[in-house]
């Protein structure tokens, strides 16, 4: 089974480097630039694991995360919130809405895919 990563951020640089990074670690690769973005794209198509901002305009992460988890088929996708937020109160609230892991910008790709490795089931 192949693995497959949605990157949702609306700067194209930051899906362009978490992409390329993930795709070093053999990961196909979905973009999105903002929450609505990626609902429509996970209604195509089947995911691995979620990286989402927090900041997006349309549909934030926040929203995003909590309509993930109202759909069965992704609700136990893993997610990651990638981020410049730091705040303790932001991060439990992206916990509440269902993110299993926070990373903050900037970040290094081998951390990146070592939360991915920590969140992700082994297949």
């Amino acid at each position: 089974m192949s693995k497959v990563a949605l990157v949702v951020d609306d700067s194209s640089t930051v899906r362009k480097i978490v992409g390329r990074t993930l795709l070093q670690a053999g990961f196909q690769v979905v973009e999105a630039g903002n929450g609505q973005e990626a609902l429509e794209a996970l209604a195509r198509c089947a995911v691995t694991v979620i990286v989402t901002d927090y900041n997006m305009p349309v549909m934030d992460g926040l929203e995003f995360a909590r309509g993930v988890r109202e759909t069965v088929k992704d609700r136990g996708t893993p997610m990651i919130f990638l981020t410049t937020e730091s705040e303790s109160s932001k991060r439990e609230e992206a916990t509440a809405a269902g993110a299993n892991a926070w990373l903050t910008k900037p970040f290094r790709g081998e951390e990146l895919i070592s939360v991915i490795n920590r969140v992700v089931p082994a297949p």
